[in-house]
């Protein structure tokens, strides 16, 4: 659920995949694997994605849709 809402919130912000990797200040193949869910998104990133779409980690994570 995580990795969808992520790629959502990226299209929904007319944001590409190395914007984003570059202000999580990671490689873009790292911040590609997050998204496909190859791996567990950190829980710092999950911070600042969720700081940076102004949107909770509850509902970044599924355990809202507010």
């Amino acid at each position: 659920m995580l990795y969808q809402r992520v790629r959502d919130l990226r299209e929904d912000h007319d944001q590409n995949q190395k914007d984003i990797a570059d202000y999580l200040h990671m490689q873009l193949t790292v911040y590609q694997r997050y998204e496909r869910g190859e791996r567990e998104l950190p829980l710092w990133a999950a911070i600042k994605l969720a700081d940076y779409y102004n949107v909770t980690l509850d509902y970044l994570v599924g355990r809202t849709n507010k």
